[in-house]
């Protein structure tokens, strides 16, 4: 008999499915040669509203590829579960990452299934309605105590897919999926005990987003703006500006009705977001509006960590985020490790959020963002703004570099060190986008690294590595990530790639014409 969706056996059983990841914890952190399967579901299982902002969005599974890696583990199995396949010469481009192993061996332990399904449902959602893949993968996993699944985040369509295979998943439960949303994180960092923009948090409409504008505006006259917040926005493109203007002549009644009035001038991150559209999801799935943190000088790190199976909160890394947009709220990139200055202060307060994550029973990664600004005494105001709670923009570059040089983060010292104690630091982006890259392919893109000697080097652990390369020739879009022994020879690895990449593609436009 199958077990509906979402009913109250499903949850039952995939709480006895996730009571078995502390003993396959403890197995696999204590001999690394011990099989294991892990099954990688890519999925954003996110409002395809929202993801539909994002370019070339649909090949955003492909920033898991990172996985791969794991095979450098000779009793690894992993078995990748796509929308659509992947070509093969990406698929042997990161096998060609895996220092010591051949790469007929770790092909050998990599088992590839997909959909044929482009369309916008998220990943799981399609496997759900395939049983015969389902079947398939079941099959391939084999013993099911050595096994578990990964995924981007969790939602249900990961625990029913999770209970459909058997295996326990390593992310969130679903049920806690509300401590991630823009309300729920500001009730975590007040009980955390960290320091957060002043604001509103699960709001429902028009009125209550007018109402807490007026509040807001009532608290500080005079100030200039404030951000209004979709509850699951993706990557800053569910936030908008509020510019109040000369609003002190009024009284607060008709300065609300003013504010009102004005609610369809907002200024969207998303260039293709409108009033309508906003207002109808901030009804769906409600919202928050807070202040908007001004400052000459701004720097936006954040926080990595990540809950184990055991319910240790650990410490995984800080980043400085690179952000664009209308007003710079949209993730662009990163940089790693953040500013010495402050790397330390924002590990302290990222591990206050983990540690009341922790005992709310949240488990896998997360990322808690911050907007710091110079205080008078020399030091920094760093103010909570949102968790991400799953992998995200900085995840898969911190795996990359931790998975190709078999080295650890440092908590102490914030840096991470390589086997043979080399400081490394990464520049890292999703959003290299030019229309000259479009019709590239991958086998095109590794010529122009290799003949310009700017892809990664295993013997220096230098180098830029390359992802996102599906959505190369339809969108002209990919991603890097450019590690070096320091920040600046990472953001010259950086730039020098970009540099020659727009050069070799203007010169093959050009030959074209």
């Amino acid at each position: 008999m199958s077990i509906l969706p979402g009913s109250p056996e499903e949850k039952l059983q995939f709480q006895q499915l996730q009571a078995k990841l502390p003993d396959l914890f403890k197995r696999v952190t204590k001999d690394n040669r011990v099989p294991q399967t892990i099954v990688v579901i890519p999925s954003l299982s996110m409002d395809p509203r929202e993801l539909s902002k994002i370019s070339g969005v649909h090949h955003y599974e492909e920033r898991m590829l990172y996985m791969l890696m794991l095979l450098r583990r000779a009793q690894t199995r992993v078995i990748f579960v796509t929308s659509q396949a992947i070509s093969p010469s990406v698929i042997d481009y990161y096998l060609h990452l895996l220092g010591g192993i051949p790469s007929y061996h770790a092909r050998q332990r990599l088992i590839q299934f997909n959909c044929c399904d482009a369309s916008s449902k998220p990943l799981s959602q399609k496997i759900l309605e395939r049983p015969m893949l389902i079947r398939r993968i079941r099959a391939a996993i084999g013993d099911k105590e050595r096994a578990h699944m990964v995924c981007f985040n969790s939602s249900n369509f990961e625990r029913t897919l999770s209970v459909q295979l058997g295996v326990p998943l390593y992310a969130n439960d679903p049920a806690q999926n509300e401590l991630g949303t823009k309300s729920g994180c500001r009730e975590i960092f007040r009980n955390a005990g960290i320091l957060f923009p002043y604001g509103f948090e699960r709001l429902r409409d028009q009125h209550d987003i007018a109402e807490a504008l007026n509040a807001l505006y009532a608290r500080k006259p005079g100030m200039r703006r404030a951000v209004v917040k979709l509850n699951e926005g993706f990557s800053g493109e569910g936030n908008a500006l509020f510019y109040y203007g000369d609003l002190q002549a009024f009284d607060a009644i008709e300065r609300k009705k003013k504010i009102l009035s004005m609610l369809p001038d907002l200024r969207f991150e998303a260039p293709q977001e409108n009033w309508e559209s906003f207002h109808q999801k901030y009804q769906e799935m409600e919202g928050v509006v807070e202040e908007f943190i001004e400052g000459k000088v701004k720097f936006s790190p954040s926080s990595q960590c990540r809950v184990n199976a055991l319910g240790k909160p650990v410490s995984i890394s800080t980043h400085d985020q690179v952000l664009g947009g209308p007003s710079g709220q949209v993730f662009m990139g990163c940089t790693f490790p953040a500013h010495k200055d402050y790397r330390l202060e924002i590990q302290e307060a990222g591990m206050a959020v983990a540690t009341e994550l922790a005992n709310r029973g949240v488990i896998g990664r997360f990322a808690t963002d911050f907007v710091s600004i110079p205080d008078e005494n020399g030091g920094f105001q760093h103010y909570a703004i949102e968790v991400n709670l799953r992998k995200g923009g900085t995840t898969h570059p911190f795996l990359t570099l931790r998975f190709l040089t078999d080295g650890a983060y440092i908590p102490e010292t914030g840096e991470f060190l390589s086997q043979n104690d080399q400081p490394k630091c990464y520049f890292a982006s999703d959003t290299l986008q030019s229309e000259n890259y479009h019709g590239l392919l991958p086998e095109d893109l590794f010529d122009i690294a290799i003949y310009n000697d700017i892809h990664f080097h295993t013997a220096s652990e230098r180098g830029t590595v390359f992802h996102l390369l599906g959505a190369l020739s339809e969108f002209g879009k990919l991603g890097m990530v450019c590690i070096g022994d320091n920040i600046q020879q990472a953001t010259f690895l950086y730039n020098k790639s970009k540099n020659i990449l727009e050069k070799e593609t203007a010169k093959l436009k050009a030959n074209l014409t």
